[in-house]
């Protein structure tokens, strides 16, 4: 008689499951493959709760690790590193009997488009060890009207926890675009302003630490779903935003506050190029953020203007620059592709020129390439020169007007 084989952990034979698979000493069946998967999750779930003080990052690592991908922004990135760090800490001594309560220190990140502050969060995102989630404030508006509402952030953060709620409950949320709910004057409006001041207001009880009612799904709440409770207390959150035209609310504070013999002397000594480190809480009320969610973000920290030389150094120097990708996207295909260091410069002057930012970079090299990477997967070259005539060409052909709005739709 032939032998029947079985599967090792629920007994069932080879006729009874769609797939047997053979191991050196015995089976196992596709069902009890899935359920093993489904432990190994909750196992992970767990393990992750449970992480303990010694194996977190110090904020010297987590800086270090961002200066891999960042160029510059050392201010922002020790803010950061110091609130991610304090966080694992304060996560660690909850529930530990003493008479000081730790309170979690939310952070607020002020600088232009394409400064790097969404890249900043996404690149503390790869090495964190609870869940985190990028969120946009753009897409929310107050209650009962079309939009999202405020608890949708939170679905995000669940769904990065595989639904665990306790998880979630430790995370880190991302907030970008929080210049966008600024109310559109600095007294309080008469009129609806739906996705501003309200939508502050609704962030306030999310920011301060509360149970909340999140949709499973995200988007609209309505009476017939069912909600998750999550407790807001121990979630950071990290606001970022361009604010822009705060320099001159900046510098007219500035003025008002230089009286007296040397008042000349202190003029001169303000760096009119980068108002934007001479930020205070102030200037952010002025601008329309309310001052309950000021106060609520207690860490303000600013990312300085890129440079040219920062500029020049973000096309070849972090782990994924721009340079780097298309050189493998290259490589692929089999081809050595060689950028002159004199179309570098060129593109860096183009990107100033246009006021493009660290986007216009890429937005510049893409017009660039173009052409290259349409034909020369066809031609069975084995290197590429991209030369300083050809770039030039390629940009003054291009409808540069087109480029620069399209990044500053990113």
């Amino acid at each position: 008689m032939a032998k029947i084989n079985k599967c090792s952990f629920c007994g069932r034979t080879e006729r009874e499951v769609n797939l047997l698979i053979y191991g050196m000493e015995g089976y196992i069946c596709d069902d009890c493959v899935k359920q093993a998967n489904e432990i190994v999750k909750e196992h992970q779930k767990g393990k992750g709760a449970d992480t303990k003080l010694k194996d977190l990052p110090k904020p010297k690592e987590i800086k270090e690790y961002l200066d891999q991908y960042v160029i510059g922004q050392d201010a922002a990135k020790i803010a950061l590193s110091v609130a991610v760090y304090n966080h694992y800490k304060r996560l660690n001594h909850r529930g530990e009997t003493d008479d000081v309560e730790l309170e979690k220190s939310n952070i607020i990140m002020v600088g232009s488009t394409g400064t790097g502050k969404t890249l900043l969060a996404r690149t503390i995102a790869k090495m964190l060890l609870v869940p985190f989630s990028i969120v946009d404030a753009t897409v929310l508006t107050e209650a009962g009207y079309v939009g999202e509402d405020v608890e949708s952030l939170l679905a995000r953060l669940l769904q990065a926890a595989d639904g665990d709620v306790k998880l979630a409950e430790k995370g880190i949320v991302f907030i970008d675009e929080i210049d966008k709910i600024a109310r559109k004057g600095d007294n309080p409006s008469i009129t609806r302003d739906v996705s501003g001041e309200g939508v502050q207001q609704g962030l306030l009880k999310l920011l301060e630490g509360s149970v909340v009612n999140v949709p499973p799904q995200g988007g609209r709440k309505h009476p017939e779903q069912q909600f998750i409770q999550v407790d807001t207390r121990n979630i950071l959150f990290i606001c970022g935003g361009a604010f822009d035209g705060i320099e001159k609310r900046i510098a007219q504070r500035l003025n008002t506050h230089v009286v007296g013999f040397d008042a000349s002397r202190n003029v001169a000594k303000i760096d009119k190029s980068n108002m934007m480190q001479y930020i205070a809480p102030m200037d952010l009320k002025s601008f329309g953020l309310i001052p309950e969610i000021i106060g609520r973000l207690p860490v303000l920290t600013h990312l300085e203007p890129l440079n040219r030389e920062a500029l020049r150094s973000i096309l070849t120097e972090p782990k994924n620059s721009i340079v780097k990708q298309y050189k493998k996207m290259f490589e692929i295909d089999g081809v050595k592709l060689t950028f002159e260091e004199a179309v570098l410069d060129y593109v860096v002057d183009k990107a100033i020129e246009f006021s493009l930012g660290a986007r216009g970079l890429r937005s510049l090299i893409e017009v660039i390439m173009m052409k290259p990477m349409f034909e020369v997967p066809s031609t069975g070259v084995t290197e590429y020169v991209v030369t300083l005539d050809f770039a030039r060409q390629q940009v003054e052909n291009a409808n540069m007007s087109v480029l620069k709005e399209s990044t500053e739709d990113k």
